[in-house]
């Protein structure tokens, strides 16, 4: 017992004037930074369909590729085995090099995932025995910490959906949205907690910022499109029209709604192209009337809003009439992953002149 009371006083929340926000706040960016990078690196791995070549999830021994030619064989075997492979790749449709590139971009994904792991805890461990963490963020940090490692769950929960006994040739493109979305959940609270010890770090008496009631409709809106983006990923639905604002020489696809609406809504690569390209154009207003809001108390933020959601606006046409080319599709994911920090940003800035006048909407 005794202990454990010393233990759960490092995470006290108490007043402590051994605090250091600052360092907290730089450290939380770089992390931020690294799920940013994880962020792209898995829409690469998306995009050159590389998910299912690492057919197992070993959490120690998965950090050394295979390094002898017979360890590559038998990761060869097993990626030979997955329905990606019978249906989409066929014997005669990938060699051993070829399995090599997209085992690197999983590897790599894989990698970076446990950096950011380390990148967590370990500053955490050290800023909580030296107890620099400030009263009431101990709770917050720890619950980052566990999206992390349900993060990893996540990532192979979505790779088992594509492997075994299944007729998948492809992971679930709801456990990728799960993925995907819960990824920049972590983002987002990455920068707004940054951004409160930053505010902590220049007035000690400085109060966490409030989600205001604009703020919250603007993410849900940004929410929408950021989960039709991932299933418009997962279904390979980019490749449904390579025509811009056409579809296919139409305004308004042909949607066949035989199979129920629901399941047309969440399954229609066509339908979900097409939504995903139209309410765009709501969360660009959305965000518009966000950096707007905040442009008279933190102009930094609201330029940063306009530049992120116009440069992804660009580069989501880009990908469609390139007939989603690689490289523009991953910058497009990436910037999708900065217009999230950008909007968070903002919606923080927004907090805090609603709370210094007093208001909450």
């Amino acid at each position: 017992m005794t202990t454990f009371a010393s233990v759960s006083n490092l995470f006290a929340s108490k007043p402590n004037a051994r605090a250091r926000p600052l360092a907290l706040a730089r450290w939380l960016e770089l992390v931020a930074g690294l799920v940013v990078l994880i962020v792209l690196v898995g829409g690469i791995t998306r995009l050159t369909e590389s998910g299912l070549s690492i057919t197992e999830w070993n959490v120690v021994s998965g950090i050394l590729p295979p390094l002898t030619d017979a360890a590559w064989q038998a990761e060869f075997a097993k990626y030979q085995l997955t329905s990606e492979y019978r249906i989409e790749s066929g014997p005669a449709g990938m060699d051993l090099a070829a399995f090599k590139l997209i085992f690197f971009w999983e590897w790599f994904h894989r990698i970076l995932g446990r950096v950011i792991g380390l990148a967590f805890l370990l500053p955490m461990i050290v800023f909580a025995l030296r107890r620099a963490i400030p009263a009431g963020y101990a709770l917050r940090l720890s619950a980052m910490f566990a999206l992390i490692l349900g993060q990893g769950a996540l990532g192979w929960y979505m790779v088992s959906s594509g492997v075994g006994e299944t007729d998948l040739t492809d992971v679930s493109h709801f456990r990728l949205s799960a993925h995907l979305l819960t990824a920049l959940f972590l983002l987002a609270g990455l920068v707004w907690t940054a951004r409160d010890l930053r505010r902590l770090a220049r007035d000690r008496a400085a109060r966490p910022a409030r989600l205001t009631a604009g703020a919250a409709v603007v993410a849900i809106v940004l929410f929408i499109q950021l989960l039709l983006g991932a299933w418009v990923a997962g279904l390979n639905a980019g490749h449904a029209a390579y025509d811009w604002p056409l579809m296919n020489g139409r305004l308004v696809p042909q949607v066949d709604w035989s199979s129920g609406v629901i399941w047309t809504i969440t399954h229609d690569p066509f339908l979900l192209q097409f939504l995903h390209r139209w309410w765009a154009w709501v969360a660009v207003a959305a965000l518009v009337w966000l950096a707007r809001r905040v442009r008279k108390t933190d102009r930094f933020a609201s330029i940063a809003v306009h530049s992120a959601f116009g440069t992804m606006v660009l580069l989501g046409i880009a990908t469609v009439m390139s007939e989603v080319s690689l490289w523009i599709a991953a910058a497009h994911q990436l910037v999708g992953a900065l217009t999230v920090a950008a909007t968070v940003w903002a919606m923080h800035s927004d907090g805090v002149a609603r709370q210094n006048k007093g208001g909450r909407a």
